[in-house]
């Protein structure tokens, strides 16, 4: 490998951290970031030469890469077919580059579904300053539009990721340890088809999101509420059997504690948001469009 392809690797999880929270695909973070590569291979040796910051240059190349298919996201959404949810980051090993991208709290589940929020240009102006570390300047020239323009979309975007977390709709990352003992008690319940037990874990404005993406069956309608959640989660496993949880593993999905479950067509994905000790939201990817590529051992 040469000299140039290794200044992109270096930053090969930064620039795919960019492109997953701008799109919620790793799929297409993959592509911009591969896209990106190619616009810096063109510049040529010269080219490389008169660019100050390599990981600016290609933050922003990701992003303007991306913009299209984040101004998209608002009209596919109103055709999707249920609860949206982002293809899910399952890691399966500390030699897999996705560690390096879910170390980041800003890839979790909860965080991407407050960026859906924003407008497609607020969601771009965020990452790209907020989390990327691109000057306005650079950002205004990827949406198009003047610096103070800039300024003031990530600044929207700031105060309403700040009222999300206010509302309680992104609560602060907690301790794995706390993560995986909610995990525990959740499953321990499922198996015995307790629905009390499953209510005291969790938070009483519990959400579940089942994705299936019009492909596979699934609640058409985000279900709220401990009781309502915990009854159509032991009426889904009862009519699916116990094989269904028996062959359950945990996994890391996007950094937090979650299940990966054999099924048919594709496996699912379960992660949970986990707040005051017990499960804020229950996230279940049945898509076999997200499902991952390859599964721990």
């Amino acid at each position: 490998m040469t000299a140039e392809p290794l200044a992109v690797e270096e930053h090969r999880a930064h620039l795919l951290a960019i492109g997953y929270r701008l799109t919620g695909s790793r799929a297409d973070a993959e592509d911009a970031v591969q896209d990106a590569w190619l616009r810096w291979d063109r510049l040529g040796a010269d080219g490389r030469a008169q660019v100050r910051d390599t990981r600016a240059w290609l933050a922003t190349a990701v992003g303007r890469l991306c913009l299209d298919r984040v101004r998209s996201a608002p009209a596919r959404r109103e055709r999707y077919v249920g609860p949206w949810l982002p293809e899910p980051l399952v890691t399966t090993g500390p030699d897999d580059v996705l560690d390096a991208v879910v170390a980041r709290e800003d890839v979790r589940i909860a965080a991407l579904l407050v960026l859906e929020r924003l407008s497609p240009d607020q969601r771009v102006a965020f990452v790209l300053h907020d989390t990327a570390g691109v000057g306005f300047d650079d950002v205004a020239d990827v949406l198009g539009c003047t610096t103070p323009t800039a300024r003031q979309l990530a600044s929207r975007a700031r105060k309403a990721v700040g009222a999300a977390a206010d509302a309680g709709d992104l609560p602060d990352a907690v301790p794995e340890p706390e993560q995986r003992r909610v995990l525990d008690a959740l499953v321990a319940a499922l198996a015995a088809g307790d629905v009390p037990a499953l209510v005291a874990v969790l938070h009483p404005d519990a959400a579940l999101r089942t994705d299936g993406g019009g492909i596979v069956k699934a609640a058409r309608r985000i279900v709220v509420g401990a009781d309502k959640v915990a009854r159509l989660l032991v009426a889904l496993v009862h009519e699916a059997g116990p094989e269904l949880l028996a062959g359950a593993r945990p996994v890391l999905v996007n950094g937090e504690a979650g299940l990966l479950v054999p099924a048919e067509p594709a496996p699912i994905v379960v992660a949970l948001t986990v707040d005051g000790g017990r499960a804020l939201a229950v996230h279940a990817v049945l898509t076999p469009e997200k499902a991952p590529r390859k599964t721990p051992p």
